[in-house]
């Protein structure tokens, strides 16, 4: 089984920040044409270094139709790179203003992968795997009459969260130890928040010749809000943080996903955080002032999600 730790190695003394760390945000909005009408969509975004790591090897991608964080290798060769590849391949690969297909989608995540491996380098202590998470929502025309869908997607344990205004519900399954430890009733998800392989992945972009992600299909209905994060954000904010967040105005300059952020550092950000919050609006009377993500009116009534269930494409754990 794979099993790479997602923080520096263990015993080593944690990197002193760089002075005065310049986080990354992006706000916009966008007007995307469908085979069913225009969906708006309006998103922020941020990625900050944190509290005690020196680099960021987060990236994102906020272009509408397609969101996603990446989140390299921490200990590992390159993870800065490797993160930032990913970002470049799927601008490569997915058009800016128009859905995609699911097959461009994971073509992208295949293309990422051979990307993101050509990075390793052999050395005279054997091979420098590069590698990072990536998880992310793109809007594609899943064809044969089945109309338009908010594809979700995962490697890793960056994760991909539903909002309906009331309720944080977590639509991706982390591809973690822990978590195939808490599938198997072996531990607690309150265990697993503490115990001492949390930061072990089983799955990563660049880690194996093949990747098998996991995807969903979510209907793109009305109004629906997504959270995509890295786990510097899900391991220093609880859920019930995140959603008090989410129900409120929208206070930092970059928005919620500042806002979510910012809760982060206040927390203690021992790695790189990264928030993206989106809404859409598909059929709807959608706000033309790029104010709606801001607002708990905006918040409400996010259609039906799909839960993560058996038989589900991807799932398998790598031998």
């Amino acid at each position: 089984m794979l099993a790479w730790s997602d923080c520096a190695l263990r015993g080593q003394t944690p990197a002193l920040p760089r002075e005065d760390p310049k986080p990354v945000t992006s706000d916009g909005s966008g007007v995307v044409p469908t085979p069913i009408g225009s969906a708006r969509i309006v998103h922020s975004a941020r990625t900050h270094v944190g509290n005690v790591r020196s680099v960021n090897e987060d990236a994102l991608l906020a272009q509408p139709p397609v969101y996603l964080v990446a989140d390299g290798m921490g200990g590992h060769a390159r993870g800065d790179a490797a993160s930032r590849a990913v970002v470049d391949t799927f601008r490569r690969h997915l058009h800016e203003g128009a859905p995609s297909t699911p097959e461009q989608v994971l073509d992208a995540i295949h293309s990422s992968n051979d990307v993101v491996r050509a990075l390793s380098d052999e050395g005279d202590e054997g091979t420098a795997v590069a590698g990072t998470t990536v998880a992310g929502i793109a809007l594609v025309d899943a064809g044969d009459g089945r109309g338009v869908h908010w594809m979700v997607f995962n490697v890793g344990d960056s994760r991909v969260y539903a909002w309906d205004g009331r309720r944080l519900e977590q639509v991706t399954v982390d591809h973690s130890a822990v978590q195939e430890m808490v599938d198997a009733g072996m531990i607690s998800v309150d265990d697993a928040e503490r115990h001492p392989d949390r930061n072990v992945i089983t799955r990563a972009i660049g880690a194996d010749a093949h990747v098998e992600p996991d995807v969903w299909l979510i209907p793109a209905s009305g109004r629906q809000v997504f959270l995509v994060c890295s786990d510097g954000l899900s391991k220093e904010v609880d859920d019930e943080g995140v959603g008090r967040i989410l129900a409120g105005h929208g206070a930092h300059d970059a928005g919620l996903a500042g806002d979510l952020v910012e809760a982060a550092l206040e927390a203690g950000a021992r790695d790189n955080v990264t928030a993206i919050v989106v809404e859409s609006d598909l059929g709807g009377d959608a706000e033309e002032d790029g104010t709606t993500r801001d607002r708990e009116a905006g918040l409400a009534a996010a259609a039906e999600q799909t839960r993560p269930r058996e038989g589900d494409q991807g799932g398998g754990v790598p031998a």
